[in-house]
């Protein structure tokens, strides 16, 4: 976490599957794998998502004080 003003920010890395064939994707977990992998926030993606056998990349948001994936005021 990082401060963006007086908003505490967590910045994620694009993450990409390569060579995925999936259907129906909607959304994903995010989990701290250090803490008994204890969920830390579920994602949305507003609508079923696919991939045949290529890239799959989810892509966050940048890391303000409006617009990142989890921030604290």
């Amino acid at each position: 976490p990082v401060l963006a003003s007086s908003t505490a920010v967590c910045d994620f890395a694009d993450l990409t599957f390569g060579t995925a064939t999936l259907s129906g994707v909607r959304g994903a977990l995010i989990y701290n794998s250090s803490a008994s992998n204890k969920a830390v926030c579920s994602l949305d993606f507003g609508s079923d998502k696919s991939s045949t056998a290529g890239n799959f990349t989810v892509v966050f948001p940048s890391p303000t004080a409006t617009g990142a994936i989890i921030r604290l005021a």
